[in-house]
């Protein structure tokens, strides 16, 4: 049986619908706590998928002692990416991906003179449309749910997939099977309770000490089509990645 190879950074960032959607797509889901100590697999078995979770940690930390597994994280996906392996990153994941196929990660700016500024929170994406099949029944804009302080360059021959004002690389494709998501698509409405509950320091470092309330206030509005949107892109991207022709 083919299987859905988690990598988790953090115990609250799981697969979530990610891995209820695969489950049901008739995919066993294997999770390996790399923050309780198990190691980053070797090598991807043929016809698994690799999927890189999010985590606090920033691609200034790779290397740095604390997190012995993103260097081995950063080897393994530069070797199954290049080969064509399916992959699919998001938030730190996307930033492990696009710096293991050569892009600059680094802290995001905007503004002239450039400001520190992080995405924390409801917000809109714009997609690039067009005959991309991740994005099959997706409006031209959506909202989804950021969190993140850290952006990246597009890697090259990579395809840009989804941007957003402040960040331009929102969503990339490398091949036919890499995909690297900088928003979130996973959550349910618990999990956006425990991420404003548990993450608070960072939310009220991007949005001021409101930015957890609005955040809760927003989201009965927004989950509704987040949730359908969401499992939508998860489907379609899980579906090309599984596609032997593809």
């Amino acid at each position: 049986m083919a299987s859905l190879q988690v990598l988790q950074h953090v115990p609250m960032e799981g697969a979530a619908r990610v891995g209820e959607i695969a489950r049901e797509m008739g995919l066993d889901v294997v999770t390996h706590e790399l923050c309780a100590g198990s190691p980053v697999p070797e090598a991807l078995r043929r016809g698994d998928v690799l999927v890189l979770m999010g985590g606090p940690m920033g691609g200034g930390d790779i290397g740095d002692p604390r997190w012995p597994f993103l260097a081995a994280e950063v080897d393994l996906v530069r070797r199954e990416a290049r080969a064509g392996s399916p992959v699919l990153g998001i938030c730190l994941g996307a930033q492990i991906m696009a710096h293991a196929l050569g892009a600059r990660v680094y802290p995001m700016e905007v503004g002239d003179p450039p400001v520190r500024h992080r995405e924390v929170g409801w917000g809109a994406v714009t997609f690039a449309g067009g005959l991309e099949p991740s994005l099959a029944g997706l409006n031209d804009s959506e909202v989804v749910l950021h969190w993140h302080g850290d952006t990246f360059d597009l890697p090259a021959d990579a395809v840009r997939l989804a941007s957003t004002l402040a960040c331009p690389n929102q969503m990339f494709r490398f091949g036919a099977k890499a995909y690297a998501l900088q928003f979130h698509i996973e959550l349910g409405a618990a999990d956006v309770d425990t991420w404003v509950r548990e993450d608070a320091a960072f939310v009220n470092v991007a949005n001021g000490s409101g930015g957890g309330p609005r955040i809760l206030r927003e989201t009965p509005r927004f989950m509704p089509r987040f949730r359908q949107m969401g499992d939508r892109l998860i489907r379609n991207i899980l579906s090309t990645l599984l596609d032997p022709g593809a």
